[in-house]
């Protein structure tokens, strides 16, 4: 049998970060396999982290989780999302983790004594990881993180130019993202700063394929002929994608620039006619106008950044607009009502219902346990992710007279840590490598309401946490007005818990908005939607 080509797509960045290549690949790649091709997304960024998993979340963003435990960048979100598809840690590629298994290597004598260098050893391996993620796929889209110029990113680069002249150039598409700033000063839009990046990449040994130039304001056609000009790059291949209504469109409007085509006919490839019907039902969704809106209150404790909780804020959107309505999602900073006197009931009450997402350390907790008590007595609907499911343990717990009740986060040698740590877990706390991380079983009570908004007693979600339920006081749990109505079977470790009479109470020990999608919402996120609309009415 002889084994199909891979061709290969490489999105590159310039002029400046955050324009939206994680977008633009996420969105190629929902194009491609809309014409019948079997499509893959790699991420390769140019930290010195192994994974994602301690970055910064203030900084970056969220820590995306993938199916089989892979700490990945916030852009793997998208993948998934665009795709419909769910990825696996080969699609996420640190220079961490390739340096770590480079050095590995050499210590162990791998290289028979070879001096290690950056070419042709960490560009080599840096392919190894890329060429290993493609296989059995007809596209490998490959985003390379940074900006052109970064030094951090030239390793990369050099990468995926020798991997071109490697597989061959014909199987190969570079697409390079930039920003056309607008002077309203003399109401035009600028090319010199896109020019001088095309030159850069070019002065790199790339020369791209497509152009993808991403502006605040639409750009005129006369834009494209100067790019072209300038550039190198065909004006059929320059695509102008100012900032759009709603991400869901892009793909919609890279269609109609016809990239996709230029795109299909640079690498050979033979498709069927593109079947987008799913896809625009998603848009149209996207960017309908709804008679009934809900306020949210998120409980957060990462307020700098407004990816830190891009899967959550994305699986609440879908799941309002498959209910017909549209939401505001305000956040509210937990940390300012940690302490004991701090009264979060008058700002929670301005909400139709309350979600509660994960996070890591003691800051912000006290604030959070609050939030699940006014849930609780006010029947207010709460949606608890992770984090959320361990404080509502906590605060059904106080409120039922046990009011040192605590957390191994807050108080480590508290006397009652109804949420704990695994007991192989307790001598090793350091930070990374002792939590439940990737796909995870749980058994649903029939005829709870878990049960109810899955429609199902049996289901797999991901997980990424530290702290557990602590079966020492599941036996209470009646007796805090709550029960747990999701276990796992390998491990009896509590999954879900909702209250025993609350319209709608439900917390997850697992991170559902991994698995949501905006033509898929997840079940709990429509539940907890479907709450609020039946109590506004």
């Amino acid at each position: 049998m002889v084994e199909k080509t891979t061709r290969y797509v490489f999105v590159t960045g310039g002029v400046l970060s955050g324009l939206g290549k994680g977008i633009t690949a996420a969105s190629l790649g929902r194009l491609l396999k809309s014409r019948g091709l079997k499509v893959n997304i790699q991420k390769c960024d140019p930290y010195l982290n192994v994974d994602a998993g301690l970055l910064n979340p203030r900084e970056h963003g969220e820590c995306f989780v993938t199916q089989d435990g892979a700490e990945t960048d916030l852009d793997l979100g998208h993948y998934e999302r665009f795709l419909d598809e769910e990825m696996t840690g080969s699609s996420s590629l640190m220079s961490g983790k390739v340096l770590l298994q480079l050095i590995q290597d050499e210590r162990a004598g791998k290289f028979d004594g070879d001096d290690v260098q950056i070419i042709p050893h960490l560009t080599g391996a840096i392919q190894g990881w890329i060429m290993d993620a493609a296989k059995g796929f007809d596209v490998h889209i490959v985003e390379v993180g940074g900006t052109v110029g970064d030094y951090e990113s030239l390793s990369f680069l050099e990468a995926i130019r020798e991997l071109g002249v490697r597989v061959g150039l014909n199987n190969c598409a570079y697409i390079h993202v930039v920003y056309l700033p607008y002077l309203n000063t003399s109401h035009e839009t600028k090319t010199k700063p896109a020019q001088n990046s095309v030159r850069a990449l070019r002065g790199l040994g790339i020369a791209p394929d497509v152009l993808v130039g991403r502006s605040e304001l639409p750009a005129s056609n006369e834009i494209k002929k100067k790019l072209s000009l300038f550039s190198g790059v065909a004006e059929e291949a320059i695509a102008l994608l100012p900032n759009a209504p709603s991400i869901y469109t892009v793909p919609l409007t890279l269609e109609d620039s016809g990239i996709a085509d230029v795109v299909v006919q640079r690498l050979g490839l033979s498709v069927s006619s593109p079947d987008l019907v799913e896809w625009r039902e998603v848009a149209e969704l996207a960017t309908k106008q709804y008679d009934t809106n809900l306020k949210i209150g998120l409980v957060a404790k990462y307020m700098d950044n407004t990816d830190t909780y891009m899967s959550v804020f994305e699986a609440l959107k879908s799941a309002a607009w498959h209910n017909n309505v549209s939401i505001d999602i305000e956040w509210v900073n937990a940390v300012l009502y940690d302490s004991p006197d701090a009264d979060i009931s008058s700002k929670l009450s301005e909400f139709d219902g309350i979600v509660v997402p994960g996070g890591f350390g003691q800051r912000g907790l006290e604030g959070k346990i609050k939030a699940a008590q006014y849930a609780l007595s006010d029947k207010k609907p709460y949606l608890g992710l992770c984090l959320g499911l361990q404080m509502a343990v906590i605060a059904a717990a106080r409120a039922s007279g046990m009011t040192d009740a605590t957390s191994f986060e807050i108080d480590p040698e508290g006397p009652h840590l109804v949420i704990n740590t695994m007991h192989d877990q307790r001598d090793k706390l350091q930070t990374g490598g002792t939590m439940r991380l990737g796909n995870y079983k749980c058994k649903l009570e029939a005829g709870s309401l878990a049960a109810r908004t899955y429609m199902a007693t049996s289901i797999v979600e991901r997980h990424r946490h530290r702290g557990e339920c602590n079966n020492e006081y599941r036996d209470r749990y009646a007796e805090w007005d709550i029960r747990a109505s999701g276990i796992n079977p390998d491990n009896d470790l509590v999954e879900m818990i909702e209250a025993i009479d609350h319209p709608f109470f439900l917390a997850s020990q697992f991170h559902p908005e991994f698995k949501s999608r905006p033509n898929r919402p997840h079940p709990m996120f429509v539940g907890f939607i479907r709450a609020m609309v039946a109590k506004k009415a």
